[in-house]
């Protein structure tokens, strides 16, 4: 029976434990480039020993920002100040992971904290792009204009640009966001997607942009590094995506080089209906991927307590679980949880502070 403080390997790279710090976008570059702020937000949950760090979502172009200011990968330029942040999480004991992404349609918005709506041209936003010419709605008003087959093509090479920079940036664990109503989310979600070509109507068309950009990914990416894809599991809405269906597209991922599905759902509209928000609310989908496919999954959701993941762990629900919002809270969890499941051993803080405590 696994436990939370096992190693797990994948390929060529083995996590100290099965704890992850999942992706948050931090709304703190400029001009997309890595700042201190990255490199201390990120480097303290490696020191916190965590087994992986995953980076948040970075854009593969400009107009695939979320907001101005997003991370970015899109130019050989970004790599440097990547390196100095990877090569930082490697020395602590981590797995340095990052999450490539294009906003698609919930694009060229404010921070969150400034209004989380769709910025106006005076307010240096931009043309965004999607499937079809349907705005997400709500705050996002935005249309985005509809994809031609060369910028589909176009969209796809900078992900696999931006993936030869990852690995030139000393990256080990490579994910691509294809979740949250984002772009890859919003081809495969018939909600968003009412195209009439071969990226449209049927599932395997739908679905087909999302397959081909892993693949492309995957060529460039070498097969001794995990490759990872972050899922929306279900739209929660009637007539939208279902988990019967994001199982057969992992299928479809495992077979052009995915190695974990990290599970995850919703955000793909803002009229959905009955998020069962709890404890552990999205573990069931990573445990029925993990089931059906055959394939390594992550587990998100409001998991906060040591005794729930490891739980998750121990019965097979998954291979490792990622935490946002308690690293937040606390970056040493996972010695906190070392210390609540006595393996204490297992989880011991770097010198220096290991030292004082």
């Amino acid at each position: 029976m696994p436990n939370l403080f096992d190693r797990f390997t994948v390929k060529d790279v083995t996590l100290r434990n099965r704890i992850g710090v999942s992706p948050m976008c931090q709304y703190s570059s400029r001009d997309g480039f890595a700042s201190d702020w990255h490199l201390v937000h990120l480097g303290s949950r490696a020191i916190g020993g965590a087994g992986l760090v995953i980076a948040e979502a970075t854009a593969v172009e400009p107009r695939g920002r979320i907001s101005p200011q997003d991370a970015g990968l899109w130019s050989d330029e970004h790599v440097e100040a990547l390196v100095r942040i990877a090569k930082f999480i490697t020395e602590h004991g981590a797995v340095p992971g990052i999450q490539l992404a294009h906003a698609g349609r919930k694009a060229s918005c404010a921070r969150p904290w400034e209004g989380d709506h769709s910025l106006t041209d005076e307010e240096d936003g931009w043309e965004t792009v999607g499937p079809s010419p349907l705005a997400f709605g709500h705050k996002l008003w935005r249309v985005p204009r509809e994809m031609t087959l060369d910028e589909i093509r176009d969209v796809q090479n900078a992900f696999e640009a931006a993936t030869s920079r990852a690995l030139e940036a000393g990256y080990q664990w490579l994910e691509l966001h294809a979740a949250h109503g984002y772009l890859c989310h919003s081809f495969y979600s018939p909600l968003s997607n009412h195209r009439t070509d071969e990226y449209g109507g049927s599932f395997e068309n739908r679905i087909r942009f999302t397959v081909e950009t892993l693949d492309r990914m995957r060529r460039v990416w070498p097969e001794r590094l995990p490759l990872a894809v972050r899922l929306s599991c279900s739209d929660w809405v009637d007539g939208g995506w279902t988990i019967e269906e994001a199982i057969e597209l992992s299928k479809r991922l495992k077979k052009v080089g995915a190695d974990l599905i990290d599970c995850s759902s919703g955000f793909g509209t803002p009229d959905y209906k009955n998020y069962p928000f709890g404890p552990g609310w999205q573990v069931p989908f990573s445990d029925a991927i993990r089931r059906e496919v055959g394939i390594h999954t992550a587990a998100v959701g409001l998991i906060t307590d040591p005794v729930q993941a490891n739980e998750i762990i121990a019965s097979g629900k998954a291979d490792i679980v990622l935490l946002a919002r308690e690293m937040l809270r606390d970056p040493y969890w996972p010695y906190r949880a070392a210390l609540t499941l006595d393996r204490k051993s297992e989880a011991t803080p770097p010198a220096p502070y290991a030292h004082w405590i």
